[in-house]
Parts: structure tokens; sequence; C-alpha cells
């Protein structure tokens, strides 16, 4: 055993030693905390110890300072002077062996356990799972723990289930959890906690639900560790509702229980429940957000446009004096930028001390998404350019896309190493709008793009801009050639007919989509009032105050008819055929608006958000409306780039002599 060990130190000795310094060096040991010179001063005056406390105690000196050499220079002369291992030597010399990457060491260990018969104990079967699994590979590991006499402790499976995880092998991990279980090991929370993080690297709802039975069966539900990765499995898997049933039973809740739950609302589009829940956290359980609970509810805010609700955050955490980081900072950018805040978010942006990638994307899509193309471009020209990466490329090309600078933006496109589809297309929509369709036909075919879905509905967005009804059925027709089930490809051809005149083909094309039992979305537009959001879709009658919403409707727009003012029509991509059979004031975004005329104070800015485009007649409505109350009416969709309007008229702005924004 002592020249297996000699020869353990002649393999180690011509490995990479790693330099200490000599801050580490005065490392105390674990247990006897004394320093390493100390410590060897003590071992030459005790010649014949045979306390193996004391040589651990040396070893793990070595190892937290990691002199690998040195560790196996004690093991051996601790075998030399007749001082049996026991059960904590055996696994810190595997760490030496597994952390100074020698295998060959490792064996010659394993070979002294077996000899020593220790291979059984459960901290040397740790050992060399962990040595095997990361230096021979996992069968070895699994070897170990199949050959081991003791496989009840549940801490050898979970060391080759976390082995399993690390080489992104998470169905193997969950096929060894429930062998665990059949076999009747002890379930311990880390084990459970890593077979859920199996099931959201793999997206499994069955398994996950399986490992909450198990953790309930076994009492360790009520483990706060154990409840907060369910609770991020359900979230990650789409299933808001089992994650709501146990955010609700759980007898303890932190600030990461409301944050998982809360970010599984925003996720899923249920936007108020989130706002609702944040509140609750902050009011009920007295729980202060931290800096990922204020960045998951930020959002929300912005594709709510419930920029008041965002303004509360933001106050809530100056009063607080809770640190706002550049993350936190970036999504009240974010934010305030899209809820059509613009000066807000241009003033913390201006304001910031240390400004990342991150930040200056956000900043230059936000001016891009007022119709502010030229200034992004010009933002975009401030980044240093040891930044500047593939997605703050796609900020200067859309920027450059909705202000319509086609030389800038080809010079952007050129500095791109590998240009990406999102490149492409970003490109193909500048050209389009820009009228230049030649070009964009020339650039698709030099980049074979033809075939992919994006860069024809960009196309089409170019057509629709510019009145080019012939191109733009040619490419309707194409798209659903390449996507024959999407109901908004048949729903598109359909307003065409309609913008056309043909009624006849409306009537096929939408007797189509009823015999291919295509479901077409439906339109709704929504609008804060009051810590509450108010929803509508086309044709609504169900809000309690509708009356007032239609007469107020009906008044505005008789004014808009007597100016001798037309409402023109556009084929777009989502269903108009109810708002086409509806008069157009029943619009969805037309009606969120006139509530917000009729409920808020006369110069309050009215912000409307809109699931689907909004049509051309209704822009232009809001644009009279504007104009005619003497209010900034801020109307968002989420496809403000491809709105058949020039950019500088995506908000409808008040009139210089009108009241300003409140």
């Amino acid at each position: 055993m002592i020249s297996s060990s000699m020869q353990a130190l002649n393999v180690l000795a011509n490995t990479n030693r790693p330099r200490v310094n000599r801050y580490n060096s005065r490392i105390r040991a674990s247990k006897l905390k004394l320093s390493e010179p100390s410590t060897h001063q003590l071992f030459d005056e005790m010649p014949q110890s045979t306390d193996s406390l004391v040589w651990n105690s040396i070893i793990q000196t070595h190892l937290v300072n990691a002199d690998y050499y040195k560790a196996v220079l004690t093991y051996h002369e601790m075998l030399a002077r007749g001082v049996r291992p026991d059960r904590h030597t055996l696994p810190r010399i595997l760490s030496v062996s597994r952390l100074s990457g020698s295998l060959t060491l490792g064996k010659q260990l394993h070979g002294q356990a077996m000899k020593l018969g220790v291979c059984n104990d459960v901290y040397v079967t740790c050992g060399l799972i962990e040595l095997y699994g990361n230096l021979d590979g996992i069968d070895a590991a699994k070897w170990v723990l199949y050959n081991s006499e003791k496989k009840i402790s549940c801490v050898s499976w979970t060391l080759l289930a976390k082995l399993y995880i690390k080489e992104n092998k998470p169905l193997l991990t969950i096929e060894l959890f429930n062998e665990m279980v059949n076999s009747g090991a002890e379930i311990d929370p880390v084990s459970l906690i890593t077979c859920v993080n199996a099931c959201i690297l793999e997206k499994s709802l069955k398994d996950g639900r399986y490992v909450h039975q198990t953790a309930r069966k076994h009492g360790l539900i009520s483990d706060l560790l154990v409840s907060n990765s369910l609770l991020k499995m359900y979230v990650e898997c789409g299933s808001i509702k089992d994650a709501r049933a146990l955010f609700d039973q759980m007898p303890l809740r932190d600030g990461i229980s409301w944050t998982s739950v809360i970010q599984g609302y925003v996720k899923n589009g249920e936007i108020n429940e989130g706002l609702k829940l944040f509140r609750k956290m902050i009011v009920e359980d007295e729980i202060k957000p931290d800096v990922v609970a204020v960045s998951s509810i930020l959002p929300a805010c912005a594709r709510m446009a419930a920029s008041k609700n965002g303004r509360e955050i933001h106050g809530y955490l100056i009063r607080n004096k809770i640190p706002i980081n550049p993350k936190v900072e970036n999504a009240l950018i974010d934010m305030y930028a899209k809820s059509g805040c613009l000066e807000y978010a241009s003033m913390i942006f201006s304001k910031m001390k240390s400004k990342d990638i991150v930040s200056w994307t956000v900043m230059i899509l936000g001016y891009s998404l007022h119709g502010q193309g030229n200034i992004g471009v010009d933002l975009f020209q401030k980044i240093p350019k040891t930044d500047i990466d593939e997605i703050s490329y796609v900020a200067a090309l859309y920027a450059c896309c909705m202000s319509r600078m086609v030389e800038e933006g080809m010079h952007y496109f050129n500095c791109i190493e590998s240009p990406k589809l999102v490149h492409c297309a970003l490109m193909v929509a500048l050209l389009s709008r820009a009228g230049k369709f030649n070009e964009a036909r020339i650039f698709i075919n030099e980049h074979r793009i033809s075939r992919h879905t994006e860069v024809l509905r960009v196309l089409i967005d170019g057509c629709r801009i510019h009145r080019n009804l012939t191109t733009g059925k040619r490419l309707i027709e194409h798209l659903c050639d390449l996507e024959p089930l999407n109901a908004d490809n048949y729903i598109m051809m359909s307003n065409y007919y309609a913008q056309c005149g043909k009624q006849n083909m409306v009537d096929i094309w939408r007797q189509t989509i009823k015999d291919m039992d295509l479901t077409p979305k439906i339109a709704y537009s929504w609008i804060e009032f009051r810590n509450k959001v108010h929803v509508f879709k086309t044709g609504d009658v169900s809000h309690p105050r509708s009356e007032g919403i239609y007469w107020e409707l009906q008044r505005l727009m008789k004014n808009f008819e007597k100016e001798g003012l037309n409402l023109i029509k556009d084929f777009s991509f989502h269903d108009v055929d109810e708002e086409r059979e509806c008069v157009s004031i029943g619009h969805s975004e037309l009606l969120a608006i006139s509530f917000g005329l009729i409920s808020k104070k006369s110069g309050t800015t009215i912000r409307v958000t809109k699931n689907l485009r909004v049509c051309h007649s209704c822009h232009e409505a809001a644009k009279y409306i504007s104009k005619v109350v003497g209010r900034e009416i801020v109307l968002k969709d989420p496809n403000v780039q491809t709105e058949d309007r020039r950019p500088e008229e995506t908000i409808a702005r008040m009139p210089d002599n009108a009241q300003k924004r409140q």
C-alpha cells in the first residue's frame, strides 16, 4: 500500500501543480485552526501520532490551498507511519485526484479503498462517483453506484443525477430518479430539487407532477426550497394553474415564491393578475421585492401600456431605498418607452452611471417605437465599438427601418459578420417601406430567403404602405402555400378582396376558413383606469358604461364626416370581418379611447394597447380625436414597425397649443 502511494506521488509530481499565493497559504486548517507552517511544525513534533483526525486536518489544509502534491505527500507519510486511513481520509485524497485531473492516482486510491474494505462507505462511494464521473465518464460512475452494497443513501444517487444534468442529459436524470424511488432509497430535498431541474430542462410537465407527488408522499412538500423549485418547474412548463394551486397551499412563502408565480402570470399573458400578486406581496406578506421581482413585473406594465403602475413601482423603489442596479434600470427604460413615456426613459438612460449593451439597445428601440429612428441611429453611433453585438445591430436596423434610412441601414448590415434571418428581414422591411421593391427582390434572391414567412410578411407590409395591390396579392398567395394552416394568411386574403370591393371572393375565402376549421384571432384593446385594466373587443357592449362610450364616439365621428374626412380601409393579418360588419366606431381600440375620454381627467394622456395591428382607419380617427379634444393619445400595437403610417405618426400627438402631459 505504501509503494502504491509512492507511485501516486510520482504521478502527481509530473502533473501541473497549481500556483498557490502567500495569502492562500495562510488559510487555517479546518479542524485545528492552525496555519500551514504551524501544522507541519506540529506534525514534526508528533512523529508517532496515530490520530487520523490530525492527519485528515493536515490533508484538508493542503486541499483547501490547492496544494495537491503536499496533500498526497502527507497521505504517504501517514501510511508509512502505520496510521490507518478512515472514512474521512480517502474522500479527501479522492478529491485531490479529481481536482488535479489525475485519473491514474484515483484508480490507485480506489484499489487501496478495496484493500481497506471501505468501498461501500457512503463518503468513499460518493468520492469515487465524483472522481469517475468527472474524469472517466458517467458509465464508470454508474458502475460504482450499482456495485455498491449500500445504495440506500440518496447522496450517491443525487451525485450521479447531477452528472447527467451536467452533460445535458435531463431525461436520464429523470429515469435515474424513478429508479431511485423504486429501489427504496431515501429521498431528501436535494434529490427532489435535482430531478425538478431536469424536468425544467426537459420541459416535462408529466414528470414534474410525479416528482410533486413523490415530495408530498415523503412529507417534503413543506420544505421551502422544494416548493420553490416545483413552482419554477410549473411556470417553465407553462402550467400556471398548477403553480398557483401549489402557491396557495404553501404554509411558508418567501420572495422567490412570489416572484415565480408573478413571472408565470406575466409570461402567460395574465398581466393584471401578475400586478395584483405584486401588490399583495408587498401589502399582505410585507415582502420587499428584490431585483428579480421588479425586473419581472415591469415588462408587464410595458405590455399593458400601464405606465401608472410602472411609475408606482419606480416610486416604491425610491421611497424604500431599494438598490436599483443596471438590470432594473434597463427594465425601467423598457417599461417607460413601451408605455409611451419616452421622456422618462431618456432621463433614466442619461443618468445611468454604468451602461451595458442592453441599456443602449433598449433605448434605441424606444426611440424607434416612437417614430424617432433617426435619434436611435445617432445613439447607436455612440456605443463603444467593443460592446456592439448582433442584437444591437438589430436595434440599429430597426431604427433605420422606422425612419426609412436606406443608406445607413445598408451600411450597418454590411458591418455584420454573419447576418441572421432577423437582420435580413429588417433589411427587406427597410427597402419595402422605402418603396424600393426591386432592390428588395434582388436582396432576397442574393441571400436565398424567399421561402421565409417573416420576409414575405414585411414585403406585404411595404405593399400595404404603397398600395401595391398586385404584388401584395401574389405575396399573400405564396404565404398561403407556405403556411396552409395559418388562419391569418386566409384572413389577409379575404381582407384584400374586401378592399378591392370583391365581396363574392370575400365570401369564398371566409368559407374556406370555416371548411378548414381554422380559428382567426380576435382583436382586443385595453386601457388602464384607477389601477384596473378595462378590456374591449370589437362591438363590445358588455361594459357598464357602454352607452356613454358609444355616444361619445358617435359625436366625434359625425364631426369627422362633416369635415369631409374619409376612413381608408386596408388589408391586414387579423380578422376585420367582424369590424366591417359593425360600424367603424365599434372597433376595439376606438371603444377603449372613448372610455378614456369620458373617464379620465381632461388633459391627461390616454394610453391604449391592442393585441393585433391597429387598422389605418382607426389610426386616422385617433389622430383626429387627439386634435379635436386636445389630448395626447398613445395607441400601441405589437406591429408598430409595419403599420400603414409614417413613422412619426406612431403616436397621435396633441397640438402645440393644447394642454401638456400631466
